[in-house]
């Protein structure tokens, strides 16, 4: 037995196919608006990458925060418009929807009773919670997406820390009351932390997703995701029964 045999080696994988992933439904391409593209020059960067990659389809979902990022429904259409036809102008023949990713915070329910909210595929709503603390109104906000007719999507629940000591109990509980779940593909590759990496990983391992995002900001992201898609959490994608397949 050789002297280095008791080390475990680490499986190698190809680099992952994105192509199987088809449509990404979280990402920041409309330039000014948040803390993603900073310019339609950046945008159409970031979209001729996700096309190299593979990508059929982008769904973008701009940050919509009361206290920060004020956009509205208007502000997030007349964006795509621009990115859109920028897009014609350069042949790029790719189809760019967008949605909205809704911070949970004190006016997100206004906008759920009046019923104007941005929404992907099947009247899907992305939202997300602090990460400081888990929000009181939660499960109720969960409960009155529904009543509205929309289908909660939580994004990237494997980066709420303060899940990590009942990570597993929370995410059947949240199952249980009917919110699908996106994970970031970041997550996989460990550009947030270990700890979100080991948690993902669960989350992929135990079939608990619903759909993927890359939650790109800036051309880096997809960068770290090519270099480091090279794995198995990444390749066990494939066995998922992702529903970004069919939007």
């Amino acid at each position: 037995m050789g002297i280095f045999s008791i080390f475990k080696k680490k499986e190698k994988f190809p680099p992952f196919d994105f192509s199987v992933i088809r449509c990404d439904i979280h990402s920041h391409l409309i330039p000014g608006i948040d803390d993603g593209s900073k310019s339609l020059q950046d945008s159409i960067e970031m979209i001729k990458e996700f096309k190299e990659m593979g990508y059929e389809k982008l769904v973008t979902t701009p940050h919509i925060m009361s206290d920060y990022y004020k956009n509205t429904p208007e502000i997030i259409l007349s964006g795509l418009d621009k990115v859109r036809e920028e897009i014609g102008k350069q042949g790029l023949n790719f189809e760019i929807n967008a949605a909205a990713e809704y911070y949970l915070d004190e006016y997100f329910m206004s906008k759920i009773k009046a019923k104007d909210l941005l929404t992907f595929g099947d009247n899907y709503v992305l939202f997300e919670l602090p990460f400081v603390a888990e929000p009181h109104s939660l499960s109720e906000v969960i409960f009155e997406l529904q009543m509205a007719g929309y289908k909660p999507v939580l994004a990237h629940p494997e980066r709420y820390m303060y899940w990590f000591k009942e990570f597993e109990e929370k995410i059947e509980d949240l199952k249980n009351k009917g919110a699908l779940l996106q994970l970031n593909l970041l997550s996989l590759t460990g550009h947030y932390s270990p700890e979100v990496k080991k948690v993902a990983e669960q989350m992929v391992f135990n079939g608990w997703i619903d759909f993927v995002g890359s939650d790109c900001h800036k051309i880096e992201h997809l960068k770290i995701l090519q270099i480091h898609s090279n794995t198995k959490a990444f390749h066990h994608l494939k066995q998922l029964n992702l529903q970004n397949t069919s939007l």
